[in-house]
């Protein structure tokens, strides 16, 4: 067991692999850097995590990933930077709508600032960055996992922008520290109990078929024939902390994609007939859908993002074979996204009306 140093906790990804990491006893401290407003969110969190693991042990430095040193005092540094084994950096603006200053100092400086952090632990033995594999951009067609290329045709949003930028920084360290960058597919609840922290991605399908479910038939929205790939955060838990302790792993980027998606008028269909008990008939144009989202009233009534629908129509297919290779010596495969369905659209029928599960929409 070891000590390991996160960045993004208390959010759901990180403190569900801090769990992970204390049941399969990968690590028994762990150091998380916690924004001066998020301290008391991650009290919380870290107290429910070792009152579940009796003597392990959590310990919230305040930091700021923007800040050189990451805005850690040095004397609190000095306590700890030599025990220092595994580095996850979680922290990000995972938002599609975000602007891209905002996006550009968290997901691209922050980075730049982990980067030459973990440069000076002296004792490191993993950097685990995760990425997502959407810094494909417009890229179509097969992705590689062993590719970086910036896309020609540019990025759907700065969110995608900023993590390629950010990836392309972390590349650099291969050479020179063990690195392991992971790259999600779009994450959605538990595949087992559908738990999340925030209806976004997926959910906003959900959330729009909820709000004109008293329609007397839903609509396709549009004729698309790409696929989407959508991941429950138990595979990328699972995944992603076996991988911290896979030396085959060192030096590499991985999808944790989903190997057999779905295409997204498949995903729709079965979400309709499980959100009404009726499947969709008749077909709004992906344009008009797109002419009434720019309606900021509408955008805030349904809970979607215009952003979304961008990911509706573009036919990028992630390889994922060195995943599947090394994941496969763990025995860990990706739940089927549609034979899992029931229980995330449960989980969000439970949960809809709590407003803390719901993104702001701008």
């Amino acid at each position: 067991m070891g000590v390991h140093l996160f960045t993004g906790f208390p959010g759901f990804i990180s403190s569900q692999l801090v769990r992970e990491l204390f049941r399969k006893n990968y690590a028994d401290h762990i150091y998380t850097i916690v924004l001066p407003t998020e301290i008391q969110k991650a009290q919380d969190e870290s107290m429910k995590i070792m009152d579940a693991f009796p003597g392990r042990k959590i310990t919230i430095v305040e930091g700021d990933i923007t800040l050189p040193q990451l805005g850690i005092v040095q004397e609190s540094l000095s306590e700890f930077q030599e025990q220092i084994e595994v580095v996850w950096h979680l922290a990000a603006i995972y938002d599609l709508a975000v602007p891209k200053e905002i996006a550009w100092k968290v997901n691209v400086d922050g980075t730049r600032n982990v980067n030459d952090f973990v440069q000076k632990l002296p004792n490191l033995a993993r950097y685990m960055y995760f990425s997502t594999a959407y810094v494909a951009g417009k890229r179509e067609g097969i992705l590689l996992e062993s590719e970086l290329i910036r896309p020609k045709d540019g990025f759907k949003n700065y969110y995608e922008e900023t993590k390629f930028e950010a990836e392309l920084i972390v590349e650099d360290l291969k050479t020179k520290i063990p690195t392991t960058i992971i790259r999600p597919g779009i994450v959605r609840g538990n595949s087992l109990t559908g738990e999340t922290k925030k209806f976004d991605g997926p959910y906003f399908f959900l959330n729009m078929i909820d709000k004109i479910k008293f329609m007397p038939n839903i609509p396709y929205v549009g004729h698309s024939k790409a696929f989407i790939n959508v991941v429950p955060i138990d595979y990328v838990i699972e995944a992603s902390a076996f991988l911290s302790q896979e030396p085959e792993a060192v030096g590499k980027t991985l999808h944790l994609t989903d190997p057999h998606p779905h295409p997204v008028l498949e995903v729709y269909r079965m979400m309709v007939k499980l959100m009404t008990n009726k499947f969709p008939k008749g077909r709004l144009p992906l344009s008009l859908t797109r002419s009434c989202l720019q309606i900021k009233y509408v955008r805030q009534k349904l809970g979607v993002e215009i952003e979304t629908l961008d990911y509706l129509t573009w036919k990028g297919h992630f390889n994922c074979k060195e995943a599947e290779r090394l994941l496969a010596k763990g025995k860990i495969k990706c739940a089927d996204f549609i034979e899992s369905m029931p229980t995330m659209v449960k989980y969000y029928n439970k949960h809809k009306h709590k407003k803390e599960y719901h993104i702001e929409i701008k």
